[in-house]
C-alpha cells in the first residue's frame, strides 16, 4: 500500500512538471516564465512538456557561458531543495527515478551486484558530478569561451527519452540530421532501460549527479528517517526489504538512501518512522550562532 501511495505522489510529481501538452502536439520547447525555476528532480528542460528547468541543466548552463558565473539563485534552490527534503527527491518527485521504479517491475530474473562492486560503484555518481557537470563546462569551452552541457550532451539518458525522442517524433527537420551523437545517447538509454530492468535504479545507484549532490544533505536534512533502538529487535526485515543496500540499523539516513519507505512497511515491531524535524534543527542553528558570538 505504502508503495503504491509513494506511485501516485511520483505520477503525480511527473504529470505537474510535465503539463504543457501543446509542447507534444506542437513538437515545441515549453519557453515561459517557469522554465527559470528549477524543479528538484532530474526531468529534461528539452521535453516538451516541461515546465520547469533541470537542476543539473541549469548549472551547467551558468558555469559554461562566457563569464563562467557562479549561479548563486540555482545552487541555493538545489541545496534548499536537498536542505529540506535530502534524497527524498529521488524516491518521491524524480520523474526519472519513477521511470526506473517502473521497469524495474517488469517480470524477468534479477541481478544482485556483489556488495564489494556496488560499493565502488557508488562513488561512480560523484565522479560524473565533478567531472562532466562542473570541471568540464568551466575549463573545456570553445573559442568563444562557452561550453556545450556536457552531462546533458553526452551522457543523460533522461533527456534523449524526454526530449530527444519526442522532439524527433513531431519535427522532420530534426530527424534528417540525426548523426554519431544522438545515436550514442540512444545507446545509453537502450542500456539504462535493459539495466533498470534487471537491477534497481542503476542510474540513480552509480551515475546521477543529481542524486549525488542531495546525497550530501541525507544525513542532515530536516526531513529524516529514524529508528528506535528500544523497539528494534534486530530481525534485519528492513535491510533485506531495501533494495538501495541501506544498512538501515546502523545508519537509516545512508546517503544512499532514498526515503522511499519500504523498510517502514515490513518492520514488525514499527521502529522506523520519518518525519520533518523542524525543531531539533533550529535547535542545533541557535546552539551554532551562540557559540559564534562566544
Amino acid at each position: 500500500m505504502k508503495t503504491n501511495k509513494r506511485h501516485i505522489v511520483q505520477l503525480i510529481t511527473t504529470i505537474f512538471t510535465n503539463f504543457y501538452i501543446f509542447g507534444f502536439i506542437k513538437g515545441k520547447i515549453y519557453t515561459g516564465n517557469s522554465k527559470h525555476l528549477c524543479v528538484p528532480g532530474l526531468n529534461c528542460y528539452s521535453c516538451p512538456g516541461a515546465v520547469g528547468s533541470c537542476p543539473i541543466g541549469s548549472l551547467q548552463a551558468v558555469l559554461g557561458g562566457r563569464k563562467h558565473n557562479f549561479s548563486y539563485y540555482i545552487i541555493g534552490l538545489i541545496m534548499l531543495y536537498g536542505v529540506l527534503l535530502g534524497r527524498f527527491v529521488c524516491g518521491f518527485l524524480c520523474p526519472f527515478g519513477f521511470i526506473q521504479d517502473l521497469l524495474y517491475k517488469i517480470k524477468t530474473p534479477k541481478i544482485n551486484v556483489p556488495k564489494n562492486i556496488d560499493k565502488r560503484l557508488r562513488y561512480f555518481k560523484y565522479f560524473v558530478l565533478l567531472i562532466p557537470v562542473i570541471l568540464l563546462p568551466i575549463f573545456l569551452t570553445n573559442k568563444f569561451g562557452i561550453s556545450p552541457p556536457y552531462f546533458c550532451q553526452w551522457i543523460c539518458p533522461a533527456g534523449t527519452l524526454e526530449g530527444g525522442i519526442p522532439l524527433l517524433i513531431k519535427n522532420e527537420n530534426l530527424r534528417e540530421i540525426i548523426g554519431f551523437l544522438f545515436n550514442w545517447k540512444i545507446g545509453l538509454l537502450v542500456l539504462t532501460v535493459v539495466f533498470s530492468i534487471l537491477i534497481y535504479r542503476p542510474f540513480c545507484k552509480y551515475i546521477c549527479p543529481l542524486g549525488a549532490f542531495y546525497s550530501f544533505f541525507n544525513n542532515h536534512s530536516f526531513y529524516k528517517m529514524n529508528v528506535d533502538k528500544l523497539k528494534c529487535n534486530g530481525c534485519k526485515a528492513c535491510e533485506n526489504k531495501c533494495k538501495m543496500n541501506v544498512e538501515i540499523t546502523k545508519n537509516i539516513n545512508s546517503a544512499e538512501c532514498i526515503r522511499c519507505g519500504e523498510c517502514k512497511t515490513v518492520c514488525p515491531t514499527n521502529a522506523i518512522t520519518s518525519k520533518f524535524n523542524f525543531n531539533e534543527k533550529t535547535k542545533d542553528l541557535i546552539l551554532m550562532k551562540n557559540d559564534e558570538i562566544k
